[in-house]
């Protein structure tokens, strides 16, 4: 008997343009590949700090859902900073300022160069920049910091007390904006140019196209890692949180690039009110959402779609859901204390959007007959964050 309730409501659109037999193309590859996230795997493993994640294995959660396998990758720990933005983040970082000093130099220092502050002089000069929802300013501040140059951080309204003071603890300046996560892409953008600051961001736009390349490059840390701990076996499904897509892509465009044609179903899941990348698909074009964006998976308040992110997921997505917010506290409370033996799991606000979904959707016959849910389904869901913003953490789950 199933025993396992989550409230929650979802919406499905089943992309028209996805096509598990379209074969990776060169555009595609040239945001993101296996050949190309080999450089970057082999660096960010070598940083101080570095440790594997875990993949857990959901066995009473899957048979409880009617699936086959629930398999978690826990990114609550990753380099302290308790999110896989730890990796992209600080790898664009070092990345730019090699960039930099490839420019004044005439050769290119290695990161291990930067961390032994063979270029301190030089480095101390020049000043990262970025917009966040939290996540994605904490891993620039800390590459910031770590690699040994300046940061300024802008947030938008909503970002809350605590995830600005886990920047300013790596040093950031940090500067809170009264617009939206989007206005404040634009403010970061603007303020940089004027000021000759060195933008990181993780989304890309017009005139912006190669640093969220380093961004995504960073992410296939995690994928590498989850390719290792699966030993061959290969996920029917994955569902993943959307934001402004640039995860999602980079999942997509790895493991398409790896598997082929035997590449997971991917299933794209966002918050009701930030539905960018669900619209764009209804669109087949990026779609803007307008207005506040109120959510409480604070990662995924984004209303414009990455113009990258877009060229994988068009065609690479096969699915775009949205989750209501009432599924989210309870999906975290029932990770924190592990589901009928299952590993107890910390686990924030923006990394169990995925998983949520996968379990609502496999329990109701109109989402499980859509996305082929059954108890041959193996589901991949990544858990994106632990508890980086612990008093919230603490309101949710207790």
């Amino acid at each position: 008997m199933i025993m396992l309730i989550l409230n929650g409501a979802l919406t499905h659109f089943a992309n028209p343009a996805a096509n598990s037999k379209n074969l990776y193309s060169d555009s595609q590859r040239d945001v993101i590949s296996i050949a190309r996230a080999a450089d970057a795997i082999e660096d960010i493993k070598t940083w101080p700090g570095y440790a594997e994640t875990p993949l857990h294995s959901l066995t009473a959660m899957a048979e409880d859902a009617g699936l086959g396998a629930i398999w978690y990758k826990d990114e609550s720990q990753r380099f302290g900073l308790k999110s896989f933005k730890a990796l992209g983040g600080a790898y664009a970082v070092a990345c730019q300022l090699q960039n930099v000093l490839e420019t004044q130099l005439g050769h290119r220092p290695s990161t291990a160069d930067l961390l032994d502050g063979q270029y301190k002089d030089a480095v101390s000069k020049m000043v990262v920049s970025c917009a966040t929802d939290g996540n994605h300013g904490r891993s620039v501040a800390w590459g910031a910091q770590m690699f040994g140059c300046g940061c300024v951080i802008y947030i938008h309204r909503d970002v809350s007390e605590g995830r600005k003071e886990a920047m300013q603890a790596f040093d950031a300046d940090v500067i809170r904006i009264t617009g939206n996560y989007d206005e404040s892409v634009r403010q970061a953008d603007a303020d940089a140019k004027a000021n000759g600051r060195i933008i990181v961001s993780d989304t890309s736009y017009e005139g912006y196209m190669e640093v969220p390349k380093d961004v995504a490059l960073g992410y296939t840390v995690m994928l590498a890692e989850i390719v290792e701990q699966l030993e061959g076996d290969i996920p029917t499904h994955v569902f993943i949180q959307g934001g402004v897509g640039g995860l999602a892509s980079a999942v997509a465009g790895y493991f398409w690039d790896l598997w082929g044609e035997r590449r997971p179903r991917f299933v794209v899941v966002e918050p009701v009110e930030a539905n960018c990348l669900q619209l764009s698909a209804k669109a087949g074009k990026p779609v803007v959402v307008e207005g506040d964006l109120n959510t409480l998976m604070a990662g995924l308040a984004c209303g414009e779609v990455s113009a990258l992110a877009w060229q994988i997921l068009s065609n690479g997505a096969d699915d775009f859901m949205t989750l209501s917010e009432e599924a989210v506290a309870e999906t975290m409370q029932m990770l924190a204390k592990g589901y009928k033996g299952d590993p107890a799991i910390e686990a924030g606000e923006s990394a169990v959007p995925g998983l949520a979904a996968a379990v609502i959707a496999a329990r109701q016959e109109e989402f499980a007959s859509a996305l082929h849910l059954n108890a041959w389904s193996k589901v991949l869901v990544l858990g994106t964050e632990g508890a980086t913003d612990p008093e919230l953490y603490k309101q949710l789950v207790g």
